[in-house]
């Protein structure tokens, strides 16, 4: 039983997994006839509908509880990384969406088999897989972490074991039936509740602080030790700063990139428009709109800055948070605030948008991996066997794909459980950019085939092999494992992202045989 919850808590974290429950039933009764009605909704969801599935599919639970600690403890240059965001999403509504839509693909991968060969498509998708049960795992354990705290008053393993499985079924109820469809319904009811968290929670903290606004403004503009903390650019040319302006416009841009236009979990949505024009409007209002959200949970940082450290604001003043840990492990500035502060109701609320920021990747995932197990490699292999195969078959193939897939990222949470307990590695740090390794490859191969006329299927598998090892050489424990100059631990992610793609590039485009690549007018 959760320590401190009472009966309204339940109450809303109850009427919260019924209204998932409604939203499975809902869809069950309106089944996919189709594979592409099943992963791709038949190209009839409204974009302003896509443009809040994308937007909530990008704000994870790493978000939910990773913003606010990066404005307790920096300032607001996390929001110029949205400059990059929206060039990415500029470009690929430009140059990769159309011809998305041209080729009437289903995963984004297929776009290489028409340049190459299916075995080119299925390397890149299975690049892609591997990636994302990483990254979609390692975020189903840190939510599982916060729900654990809130839940169970503790974060041993049978707790965040329940807790990653209780999300695990959530999320694999909602899009078992319906497909990319409830998921994407299912999205906007999950950016509401996430996003209306995080308004309340800014509001009671805004309320709880004695010190009038222009107080508050001023205390964090001339934060301790000189620091600004409404800093929004930071025009240093300093290479160990992933949001410093020079790294937004660079490696920032490249993963918000790869983000839109390469990785199945975000593109899929925008493949369920009516046409090019309105996936492309989708995306970019998702870029927009990103903006105030991220807003909201970095400002909670700041105001969270103000409740813990600032006591000429706060009055009497409430001990610091700096250094609070959780049964012996580090917690972030979120929880605890949550777990010590919030009033009766608001604990369950913000257990619901903890639950809401994880189910709603969660679900994405599912659906996104399953369209590329099924699209990318079981139909091709399937319809060599048996041209005869009826849709429904391959419906029900993505269902149990999906099913396969779920088991795979809650023993993927698990494990991370016990990773995070035995080995160096920061496990949010691994959240955060370990689809870098993927991305670099892609990034370096998709860049071929849109400007060059370069490329062969060998050298994309190099290329794809390449990035990933690349990103891996340049991770600080590898670094001091190899004895590679130190001066390279320096390095953002954000520019290792540069690094790895430009090597990957150079290798793809090494390749040319014009034998294997379909020159066609609109690819």
């Amino acid at each position: 039983m959760a320590e401190g919850f009472e009966l309204l808590d339940w109450i809303i974290v109850g009427g919260y997994v019924l209204l998932l429950v409604v939203i499975g039933g809902y869809f069950a009764k309106r089944q996919s006839k189709n594979s592409r009605d099943y992963f791709l909704g038949g190209n009839t969801m409204p974009y302003w509908v896509v443009a809040i599935s994308v937007l909530a599919t990008s704000q994870s639970a790493a978000t939910f509880l990773g913003g606010p600690d990066q404005g307790y403890r920096g300032d607001y240059t996390y929001l110029s990384t949205n400059l990059g965001t929206i060039i990415a999403a500029i470009f690929v509504a430009k140059v990769l969406i159309p011809k998305f839509y041209a080729l009437k693909v289903t995963t984004v991968y297929e776009l290489l088999s028409d340049r190459f060969n299916a075995n080119t498509m299925r390397a890149a998708g299975g690049m892609y897989l591997v990636g994302r049960i990483f990254a979609s795992g390692s975020r189903l354990f840190l939510a599982a972490i916060a729900v654990a705290m809130i839940l169970f008053g503790n974060i041993e393993a049978d707790s965040i074991i329940i807790s990653a499985f209780l999300m695990m079924v959530l999320g694999f109820l909602i899009t078992f039936l319906g497909g990319i469809k409830s998921v994407i319904w299912s999205d906007m009811i999950q950016f509401l509740i996430y996003g209306g968290t995080a308004l309340t929670v800014l509001f009671i903290l805004w309320n709880s602080i004695p010190a009038s606004g222009e107080e508050i403004m001023n205390g964090l503009k001339h934060a301790p030790g000189g620091q600004n903390k409404l800093r929004l650019f930071d025009l240093s040319f300093d290479f160990s700063k992933p949001f410093a302006l020079i790294s937004v416009l660079t490696g920032m841009t490249l993963l918000s990139a790869a983000s839109f236009g390469l990785d199945q979990d975000m593109t899929q949505r925008v493949l369920t428009c009516k046409n090019e024009k309105e996936g492309g409007r989708a995306l970019l209002i998702a870029a927009i709109v990103t903006i105030p959200v991220v807003w909201v949970f970095v400002s909670i940082g700041q105001l969270l800055h103000v409740f813990y450290e600032r006591p000429e604001l706060m009055g009497e003043g409430v001990t610091s948070a700096v250094g609070r840990t959780f049964d012996g492990e580090k917690i972030t500035i979120f929880m605890h605030y949550i777990l010590g502060e919030l009033p009766s109701g608001m604990k369950g609320l913000v257990t619901v948008g903890v639950i809401a920021a994880a189910v709603s990747t969660i679900n994405s995932g599912l659906n996104s991996m399953s369209s590329v197990i099924v699209e990318d490699f079981y139909r091709p292999w399937r319809m060599r066997r048996n041209k005869s195969t009826s849709e429904k078959h391959f419906v029900r193939a993505g269902q149990i794909s999906m099913g396969m897939i779920g088991i795979a990222l809650f023993l993927m949470s698990v494990l991370c459980f016990y990773w995070q307990r035995y080995s160096e590695m920061p496990l949010l740090d691994f959240a955060l950019s370990v689809m870098v390794f993927s991305y670099s490859g892609l990034l370096g191969v998709y860049f071929t085939v849109l400007f060059t006329k370069r490329g062969s299927h060998v050298s994309v598998i190099l290329a794809l092999a390449v990035g990933f090892l690349v990103t891996l050489f340049l991770q600080d424990y590898i670094i001091d494992m190899l004895h590679f100059p130190s001066v390279l631990k320096n390095l953002a992610f954000s520019w290792k992202l540069c690094i790895g793609t430009a090597i990957a590039f150079l290798v793809c485009v090494a390749g040319n045989d014009n034998k294997n690549i379909k020159q066609k007018d609109n690819v």
